[in-house]
């Protein structure tokens, strides 16, 4: 037996072998693939994970009863999206759940598998993902933060919060890996609307965590104004890390999930990331019930979550402007 062969053969084992009948896990129940874009057993995907759960209990799915889980995480790595999605088809799940980052590898891979996406921000007409968001007509659907609009109307929302909160700031550094097509999206948008609100966009690419220091610095030696931290996987794979930069830096940092507003960042704005796992979690029911991906609309985000986190705005000598704390889901005290 040749080397590779050996090690394909290895791996196929580890993975556990490809069950008998498609899209059936232990004991010949459905099986649900999810696959989540951070590292596993941080609270973010401890909370996401739990999300989902509930949301398949309340429509009469109960684990190891009526489906097999089996779960895997990107940790934030775009080198791991190919071998991992390999993985997840080999196991030839019922349906997959991705959040965004993996979605098209996969689908690529294995168009005959429904998939529901979720959280995505970027219009997924766009990205030939769906025919419509009422009539999906092919084997994907699932949820987005803003189907009107996508991306700009995102990045309209948090730059018209931030510019309340920094009248004066007039250049923002985005902080962020840009080698996937959806993170190039949301940088077009920052770049686009920037404007509208007075600011100059200054670009701080990185490849790894361990760029961070260097693209915090490369920004306070160009005196921006403030930070916007990228929705990416590699960051929120990072989040502690990027909280110490940019706490270190002594500039206005705002970013896109309420995690980030919670974690000591000025300011987020999103869905609410759970609602989009548990709406995920109700279509995988709907799909192994019987129900076409291709006749499930894609759904609209119905609650958006302000963070204002008071405790840092102190810190940075910020006076949050008390509409603004008014409107606010979250102030971290």
């Amino acid at each position: 037996m040749h080397r590779r062969d050996f090690f394909s053969v290895v791996t196929i084992f580890t993975l556990g072998l490809v069950p008998p009948a498609l899209g059936q896990g232990k004991d010949n129940l459905p099986l649900i693939a999810l696959l989540l874009p951070m590292k596993e057993g941080t609270d973010l995907a401890k909370l996401r994970q739990a999300a989902f759960r509930e949301a398949l209990k309340a429509n009469g799915f109960a684990e190891g009863v009526n489906y097999s889980l089996v779960t895997r995480f990107l940790e934030g790595d775009f080198s791991r999206v190919e071998p991992v999605v390999r993985e997840m088809g080999m196991l030839k799940p019922r349906v997959a759940v991705i959040a965004a980052m993996g979605m098209s590898a996969f689908h690529q891979l294995y168009p005959d598998t429904p998939v529901v996406f979720t959280g995505v921000e970027a219009d997924p007409i766009a990205l030939g993902w769906v025919q419509s968001y009422v009539h999906p007509g092919g084997m994907m659907t699932g949820n987005v933060m803003n189907a009107v609009g996508g991306e700009e109307t995102m990045a309209q929302k948090r730059l018209s919060i931030f510019r309340e909160l920094l009248p004066d700031a007039n250049k923002i550094g985005i902080v962020g890996a840009g080698t996937n097509p959806l993170l190039m999206k949301e940088k077009e948008a920052l770049q686009k609307i920037s404007g509208q609100f007075g600011f100059e966009i200054v670009h701080y690419d990185i490849k790894s965590a361990d760029d961070l220091e260097s693209a915090f610095a490369a920004g306070v030696a160009d005196a921006i104004g403030a930070f916007y931290i990228s929705g990416e996987p590699l960051m929120f794979a990072n989040l502690s890390k990027v909280i110490a930069f940019a706490m270190a830096s002594r500039k206005p940092t705002f970013g896109p999930y309420p995690e980030w507003g919670r974690a000591g960042l000025l300011m987020s704005y999103a869905q609410d990331p759970l609602e989009g796992y548990r709406n995920a979690g109700a279509y995988a029911a709907k799909i192994i019930k019987g129900a076409k991906p291709s006749d499930l609309p894609v759904e609209q985000a119905s609650r958006f979550v302000l963070v204002l986190n008071k405790r840092t705005a102190r810190s940075l000598g910020v006076s949050i402007p008390s509409h603004l704390l008014a409107l606010a889901d979250e102030v971290i005290e």
